[in-house]
């Protein structure tokens, strides 16, 4: 048990002691890899005074040391760092020229003055004192400006679902950390990657700053660090879901006399646009007229469906959006508003819903502009959307994002529509199931040339974006019901027969098989699956004991996870051959993703640029963890986790684990 007192040992007697207590790491035993047993020095005074500007931020929003774990662990080579190249932020206000500097304009440099007389590799004069310590490296170079417009985008569309689907939208030194340890650190077929050869060497440091890391803690959106990881490392970082058409009965001509058999993949992303391409591929193969009904059969996900209001009784929020195996635009539509002459505003709708009335005009009233909720207060009835406030006049030009209740009532409505707009007809109807469609196939009454069977092969194979691109967007902008799509994936597509999916050999020889009627019934998972295939994965590649989850989000208070857990996780990363894909996936602290608004909350913090972070956010929890390279060229893994009694206030709540970034970057 560690001592309370905020006392440490002498740097004397914590010398002579060190070599006495030691971590021993257990053994695993796993199918592909020996974890080699490695003693790691961490003395028992491991609970350290926390550093000085920490201390001051968690007085400042009222909190005490109790409240927060951190552990901060050097990782990896300084003169082989695994992180991307830091980015320098300038501000060139006076060079009226660069006002149109396009958002994505940046200019790479390389800066070979280190002793601070010569190029600045920091954002402010504060920061050139310590320029010597910065080595030599590339800096990307982003305009201020740049970052603003990015950051009013943002914020000018909290709700967004193609970019923001988050409920973060509402508004002491252990040891001498330049002695690693070595562990040969390999499995029986070769390295701990999988690959043959020497067995790879990987640096284990002690921690530069533990405090509180074994304490199970409510993490928020920083869980979704933890599927978004399994399933580049299972699945692959090029892994792709693919959505497969059949159909039953004969084509004559371009008419299908027979059933249209859309099977859901899980795909996260499949939005109104990219379904489109979908139904256009289906009238390519030469289908214009379906006498018949559309089957969309997601019963690659079973009994996951849950009540949007549960969380927090806000069903209207796209973050509170359930998964379903064939998720189509995240369950949310967007409804922009235009002002009127005559006290009115006209309302559009994105994607339109088939055969449901949704009101095109609405009057204006003399108050803010707020959330939907608020503005609108819409209700979803049976057969119309009924809006029971009148719209703000503030809000002019606006984009409200509404999320619908019934995820296959929502997919079933925009497949209608958007098959009818391709100027295709259907005789019979949209009808969704969880159920594979070759088993109640003898359930519906077929005569004719209906009756014949599925075809062998899908008619159309459509390809979702790659796990790297569905896990950029899962972890810069906190969306929620992709993590939850990517989490019960991993446990249908990532192991069968205890095979990775990313097995070569294997996905050569049996890439089919799961997924084609004619084999089978496809691949099925539910959450209870879907969470042992991540805590078996856990058990066999970290020594912590794994989190407690309930859903891929993190959008859940029962969800634990620890500091140390955490840390272990980021740390394993960071020799992965997944590692670009994942750490590119993450905010950069003072630039872009949920961490933009660190430059503002701390304007001359050294992480700035520096650091590529996950953060999370509910009523009673701040957390962030990641990376930070240091100034030193050390590569940092840093976690911190807040949790309260009572609701956080998050403007001064989060400034502590700013000031944590920023200690860690001074390094």
């Amino acid at each position: 048990m560690r001592p309370t007192s905020k006392r440490s040992l002498s740097p004397a007697l914590a010398a002579k002691l060190s070599p006495i207590f030691h971590h021993l790491r257990p053994f695993n035993q796993v199918s592909k890899r020996l974890v080699v047993l490695a003693l790691v020095a961490t003395p028992l005074y491991a609970q350290a005074a926390l550093p000085a500007a920490i201390q001051v931020a968690l007085s400042r929003a009222d909190l005490t040391e109790a409240d927060i774990s951190i552990v901060i662990t050097p990782v990896g080579d300084k003169n082989a760092s695994h992180l991307p190249a830091p980015i320098q932020v300038i501000d060139s206000q006076s060079d009226s020229s660069s006002e149109n500097t396009s958002q994505s304009e940046l200019t790479t440099k390389s800066t070979s003055d280190t002793s601070g007389s010569g190029q600045k590799t920091t954002q402010s004069d504060a920061h050139d004192e310590k320029s010597h310590l910065v080595q030599p490296s590339t800096l990307i170079t982003i305009e201020q400006r740049t970052i603003k417009k990015r950051e009013q985008a943002l914020h000018a569309y909290t709700d967004d679902p193609y970019t923001y689907q988050s409920l973060e939208s509402i508004p002491t030194v252990l040891g001498d950390s330049s002695k690693p340890t070595v562990i040969d650190d390999h499995n029986k077929n070769g390295n701990a990657d999988g690959s043959t050869g020497t067995p790879s060497i990987k640096m284990s440091f002690s921690p530069l700053l533990s405090h509180q890391p074994d304490i199970a803690r409510t993490p928020a959106s920083t869980m979704k660090l933890v599927p978004s990881f399994i399933a580049l490392d299972t699945l692959g970082a090029g892994f792709v879901w693919h959505t497969r058409v059949y159909h039953t009965g004969l084509v004559i001509g371009d008419r299908l006399h027979g059933d249209l058999v859309i099977q859901g993949s899980g795909d996260p992303k499949m939005t109104h646009d990219r379904l489109a391409q979908l139904l256009y591929k289906v009238q390519s193969v030469g289908i214009h007229h379906i006498d018949g009904d559309i089957i969309i059969d997601s019963a690659v996900f079973k009994n996951i469906t849950k009540d949007p209001a549960a969380f927090d009784n806000s069903p209207l929020r796209p973050y509170n959006a359930s998964p379903d195996g064939f998720l189509v635009n995240f369950s949310t539509i967007g409804i922009k508003s235009y002002p009127l002459d005559n006290g009115q505003a006209s309302l559009t709708y994105t994607p339109q819903l088939a055969n449901y009335q949704l009101p095109t005009t609405i009057n204006t009233r003399s108050a803010s502009c707020g959330q939907a909720s608020y503005s609108l207060s819409p209700q979803w009835q049976t057969k119309q959307l009924l809006l029971n406030a009148d719209l703000p006049n503030s809000c002019g030009e606006h984009v409200f994002y509404v999320a619908y209740p019934d995820a296959k009532d929502f997919a079933a409505r925009i497949i209608a529509e958007k098959w009818q707009a391709l100027g295709n007809t259907l005789s019979g109807d949209v009808i969704t199931q969880e159920v594979p469609y070759a088993r109640t196939k003898s359930l519906k009454s077929t005569r004719g040339l209906t009756a014949l069977s599925m075809s062998p092969l899908p008619i159309v194979s459509y390809p979702s974006l790659n796990l790297t691109q569905q896990i950029y967007d899962i972890n810069h902008f906190s969306n929620n019901v992709m993590a939850e799509q990517v989490a019960l994936s991993i446990g249908a597509y990532s192991h069968v027969d205890g095979v990775k999916a990313h097995d070569e050999t294997y996905v050569k020889n049996h890439r089919n098989e799961s997924s084609l009627y004619q084999f089978g019934k496809p691949t099925t998972t539910d959450y209870p699956a879907a969470l042992q295939s991540i805590k078996q994965w856990w058990q066999s590649n970290l020594s912590t004991p794994p989190p407690h989850l309930t859903n891929g989000s993190g959008l859940c208070r029962e969800c634990t996870i620890s500091a140390a857990n955490l840390s272990e996780l980021l740390t394993y990363a960071y020799d992965s051959p997944s590692f670009d894909a994942y750490v590119d996936s993450l905010g950069v602290a003072g630039v872009s993703g949920t961490i933009t608004a660190h430059g503002e909350r701390l304007p001359e913090s050294a992480a700035i640029g520096r650091a590529w972070i996950k953060t999370g956010t509910l009523n009673n929890v701040t957390s962030m963890a990641g990376y930070v390279k240091g100034l030193s060229g050390q590569d940092y893994v840093v976690v911190g986790l807040i949790n309260s009694e009572q609701a956080l206030n998050a403007y001064t709540a989060r400034p502590v684990l700013d000031a944590m970034l920023d200690w860690t970057a001074e390094h």
